[in-house]
């Protein structure tokens, strides 16, 4: 017997653990079924604009399954819980019709309503297999509390949002997009791979230590870097970026160090650098392996000895920072060629995090694309509402070289392009199609397709020295008699390319 204590501590915890009510959910459901044993178990909430059933959090189902129910779960007995506000008990799976795909998560099934202020919001329910006569009543027990908690976070989350509206009216929401721009729930991704990203994260965050973030361009370096620092001691203080890419080698220096008065033609005040910038809080170092040889010395020297000097300045500036760096570069090989500093780079390597590119986490590209195109339909004022199964499979298939953001670039496009409430494969850009998709699947052999290609370029090449055959030979490397045997073999007239002096 599970302890049931236990069951709705857990899913307490779980519900208050990140601003995403989502993922939220979904864990908790995790949890649900983890402790009894379950099939598989799911959330429904009602949209009253389009007066629909909406799928928004599962455990125990495959992606395949999701769409399945979510598709058709408004023409299923489910609906009436909601509607009539009273339980559903099935003995039978077969007894909810529309549901006997999932007669293999259990034969039994119990759905409560999920009620606010009296009123039916939605739906939990889960399916089980039972040989236990006290089973069913410890399930519906659960699930009633489990049904309570998800209401009591849709009243927080509501009045979080009449809040955040409140201060946004009074001109704060500024801090609020900032401070939720980075907030470590906001990092999209469940794969293993981001799991680990997560963990070190967490890790790293409420410490002072340097951290070094390695991974492709594109791969959210920068939203890390943000993570930590809003989840770190120092939040409340600055949080500074500098791209050392981005600046002239000539101005780097000054940039991160600021400069006096005076201290070259055009300087004609005292400015500070980042460093000074940054006091109290982070300072974030964007493609630090493109950092020119010079500057590597004084920021090695500002890292030991937690100081700066500026540019045409004797005086040293006390600083009181936590930085982060980022690069997409081997720096071990810069070091081994002698690019960048053995010494900083010790420096720099307290704590590494490699963020995988999109290619290596398969299963976030869903995640993602649904993430931007929500993003995106609010941004740009489009109602779409999904995408289609054919377009999801060319994403899947796609190698993404530019990692995330080419995947949000995408996904933007395809909600600017579509014109219907769908994306479709051929709103994805032409990069992303596939020959099934374009209509333009060739049925060639590989022996035909060899031979096409082998008769057009000896006819490219008779063309070039008038028909000439021996001439055409040696611009092909082969034999004249070779070619003229492969000339009889594909039935070419070569006479027709000579020209009449």
């Amino acid at each position: 017997m599970p302890d049931h204590l236990e069951i709705v501590s857990d899913m307490t915890r779980i519900l208050a653990r990140s601003r995403d009510l989502t993922a939220n959910f979904r864990g908790a459901l995790d949890a649900l079924r983890d402790h009894l044993g379950l099939g598989c178990a799911f959330l429904l909430i009602h949209n009253p604009e389009t007066d629909r059933l909406v799928l928004t959090a599962a455990s125990g189902l495959d992606l395949g399954e999701f769409r399945k129910l979510d598709s058709r779960v408004d023409r299923t007995r489910l609906r009436s819980v909601f509607d009539e506000d009273e339980p559903l008990r099935a003995s039978n799976i077969s007894q909810i019709a529309g549901l006997d795909f999932l007669a293999s998560a259990g034969d039994k099934a119990v759905s409560l309503p999920v009620e606010l202020d009296g009123k039916p919001r939605g739906t939990i329910t889960a399916l089980y297999l039972s040989d236990d006569e006290r089973r069913p009543l410890e399930i519906e027990r659960l699930l009633a509390i489990a049904a309570s908690l998800f209401a009591l976070s849709l009243r927080i989350e509501n009045a979080v949002r009449g809040e955040r509206e409140k201060l946004l009216e009074e001109n704060a929401h500024l801090k609020i997009e900032l401070r939720d721009k980075y907030d470590f729930s906001h990092i999209v991704g469940n794969s293993g791979a981001m799991r680990q990203v997560y963990d070190q994260v967490t890790q790293v965050a409420r410490s002072n230590a340097t951290v070094l973030l390695r991974g492709e361009s594109g791969t959210g370096k920068e939203l890390v870097a943000g993570a930590i620092h809003y989840n770190s001691l120092r939040a409340k203080g600055p949080f500074i970026k500098v791209n050392c890419a981005a600046l002239p080698d000539t101005l780097v220096e000054s940039e991160l160090f600021g400069y006096e008065r005076g201290a070259f033609t055009g300087a004609d005040k005292l400015r500070k650098g980042r460093f000074e910038l940054a006091d109290g809080g982070t300072l974030f170092l964007d493609e630090i392996g493109d950092l020119p040889p010079q500057t590597q010395v004084k920021l090695l020297r500002a890292i030991q000895e937690r100081e700066v000097q500026r540019l045409g300045g004797t005086e040293t500036v006390k600083t009181n920072i936590r930085l982060i760096t980022a690069t997409n570069k081997n720096l071990e090989e810069l070091v081994a060629a002698g690019d960048f500093r053995e010494d900083l780079y010790y420096r720099l390597n307290v704590f590494t995090i490699y963020l995988p590119p999109l290619r290596e986490r398969k299963s976030d590209i869903l995640l993602l694309a649904e993430h931007f195109l929500e993003k995106y339909e609010r941004e740009h004022e489009k109602r779409v509402r999904r995408i289609s199964t054919p377009a999801i499979d060319m994403l899947t298939a796609y190698h993404f070289p530019g990692n995330v953001r080419e995947l949000e670039n995408v996904i933007e496009r395809a909600v600017l392009v579509c014109d219907s409430n769908v994306i479709h494969g051929h709103h994805l850009p032409p990069t992303l199609q596939t020959a099934e998709v374009s209509g333009t699947e060739t049925h060639a052999t590989l022996a035909s397709a060899v031979a096409a290609f082998e008769r057009d370029l000896i006819i490219d090449k008779l063309k070039s020295t008038s028909g000439v055959a021996a001439r055409a030979a040696v611009r092909l490397g082969t034999t004249e008699r070779i070619l003229n045997y492969k000339i009889r073999k594909y039935a070419i007239d070569a006479r027709r390319f000579r020209r009449n002096d």
